[in-house]
């Protein structure tokens, strides 16, 4: 890769930066008008006001203002535009990546009865409304602590407090007390009492009474999504009984995904038992048993094919669609070819390239189905004022993207260039092998929380910016675009993608080190560092609230 600029497609009318570029600066036949700062882009011609903006090969905005040759792209002259689109001819030929290297490749998992298989073994603890929430936490934060799964990270912080109230008292506190505990005095992590369960979670939220009914239907399928899980050993619900999201509600969707759902399942209404403390003491009673017979499961090996990948990103940079999501889309292109699943959502974010997407869809009912799922989604959002252009954040425009078709143009390479082989509404189950589109927000957690409903047994998230979003049984790793961020975030992202950049390491080459470590995880011999960091993140989508 070329060390100071990149123009990504031959038809592109602007070229990234991809390092710091002064003023003056002479690239070829273009010399720079103003500073570039690294991830933001530059006019590689002469602009009038109202002529289109091209990158990626698509029309991702429009000039607002003359932006003469060598000029900087920005806010100031640039606003948002994307291209239309409509039903064409199938276009589902594709390069399959030669995947002999992975063929005979396989993690170790927790095989289920209805043919999944788990790359964890979890135990949930759901409210099936907000008003459940404090028993959730009490039966959560008991159990944690008698079988061995509370580790008190917090005690550093503890310690650090402590000695800077100390030396405030005192009359010594200078800004420097507060050392902490050194890595080798932190307290061991207990010994569990059930080694093959890996987790007890639980499913805090604030929905499930006096919403709408499509809000209450898509909770009770979102939380049927996680029962059901591979990943997830049992459950244990807790209903207050009033509510709008009825046990019978739950158990429908339930059946929808699992028509022979067999894992051990606690479900107990507040309002039948009468006191807290007789419903608490009957859930522990209960979950205990459950607990008992899914330790019995032991993580036995498994085909690639049994990988569901869930392809998220947050916090993007302007380095996000020429490393890591490129990447991670030749990773998906080889999980798909190897007859696995991979899951690409945030609708709001595949703005712009809706034709390309729908031509890849296998027939012309899933390519309708993404398109008018996309149109309804975008009528919805400026019906409450805020269309996707309103979807870029600050963070994002700050570093390089400046519109929404600019930031979808480079989230959408996370697909890679497999045919689409069905498109699920949210909170839908996947069925098939294959790339998968997801109709949910382009909010992170929202997005993340939606695909491991779907069935996602891992997740692989891009981030230029840095992000610690995890989830409460599904691994997910993070990829930084960029090596200043690796190493400025050690602690929350997983792998460095940031060496596509630096010209150290080749998009293919990346893309197998990134499968490397998905099935080092899947098999639990590596943790993803939102999990080590114990980072849970649960948020269901309220329809039409978010981008």
């Amino acid at each position: 890769m070329n060390t100071k600029v990149l123009q990504i497609h031959p038809g592109d009318n602007i070229t990234v930066a991809l390092t710091n570029l002064p003023k003056g600066t002479v690239l070829g036949d273009v010399t720079l008008l103003d500073d570039i700062p690294a991830k933001h882009k530059f006019a590689n011609k002469d602009f009038a006001p109202g002529d289109k903006v091209t990158m990626y090969g698509v029309l991702v905005g429009k000039a607002t203002a003359a932006i003469p040759r060598g000029g900087l792209v920005s806010v100031k002259n640039v606003m948002h535009a994307a291209g239309s689109y409509e039903l064409h001819q199938r276009n589902t030929q594709w390069d399959v990546p030669d995947v002999s290297a992975w063929a005979d490749r396989t993690f170790m998992g927790y095989h289920r009865a209805d043919g999944s298989v788990g790359t964890g073994n979890f135990w949930l603890i759901v409210p099936l409304v907000f008003c459940e929430n404090k028993n959730v936490q009490t039966i959560h934060t008991v159990l944690q602590k008698e079988l061995g799964y509370y580790y008190d990270n917090s005690i550093d912080l503890q310690r650090q407090v402590s000695e800077m109230a100390s030396a405030y008292k005192s009359g010594s506190f200078n800004g420097d007390a507060g050392a902490g505990l050194s890595a080798d005095n932190k307290p061991a992590a207990p010994e569990r009492l059930f080694p093959n369960i890996d987790g007890i979670k639980f499913l805090n939220h604030t929905m499930g009474c006096a919403g709408t009914r499509e809000d209450t239907r898509g909770l009770c399928g979102l939380l049927a999504g996680y029962i059901t899980h591979p990943n997830v050993a049992g459950a244990t619900v807790l209903s207050l009984g009033c509510q709008n999201a009825q046990i019978k509600i739950l158990q429908e969707e339930i059946d929808k995904r699992d028509a022979a759902f067999s894992k051990p399942m606690v479900i107990l209404e507040q309002q039948d038992v009468g006191t807290e403390e007789e419903f608490l003491r009957r859930a522990l009673k209960q979950t205990f048993a459950g607990l008992v017979k899914a330790n019995d499961t032991t993580r036995q090996p498994a085909p690639l094919n049994k990988l569901c990948v869930g392809l998220e990103c947050g916090g993007s940079d302007g380095f996000s669609g020429l490393s890591a999501n490129p990447a991670l889309g030749l990773m998906s292109d080889i999980l798909v070819a190897l007859g696995g699943s991979v899951i690409l959502s945030e609708f709001p974010e595949l703005c712009g390239v809706e034709q390309g997407l729908s031509d890849r869809c296998i027939t012309d009912e899933v390519a309708q189905r993404f398109m008018g799922l996309m149109t309804a989604y975008a009528d919805k959002a400026r019906s409450v004022g805020s269309g996707f252009e309103s979807n870029p954040s600050a963070g994002n425009v700050r570093d390089g993207l400046i519109t929404d078709a600019m930031k979808s143009a480079g989230a959408a390479r996370k697909g890679g260039n497999s045919p689409i082989t069905d498109v699920l509404d949210y909170p839908e189950k996947v069925t098939k092998p294959g790339l998968n589109l997801l109709c949910t927000p382009g909010s992170d957690v929202e997005s993340t929380t939606a695909e491991v409903g779907s069935g996602a047994n891992i997740v692989v998230f891009t981030t230029g910016l840095g992000t610690p979003t995890g989830n409460p049984v599904a691994p997910v790793l993070k990829v930084s675009t960029n090596t200043a961020l690796f190493n400025k975030m050690s602690d929350i992202i997983d792998i460095n993608a940031g060496t596509i950049i630096d010209g150290t390491e080749t998009l293919q080459q990346m893309a197998g080190r990134m499968l490397n470590h998905v099935i080092e995880v899947a098999s639990g011999n590596i943790k993803a560092k939102a999990d080590t960091a114990d980072h849970n993140d649960f948020i269901p989508w309220k329809r039409g609230i978010s981008l």
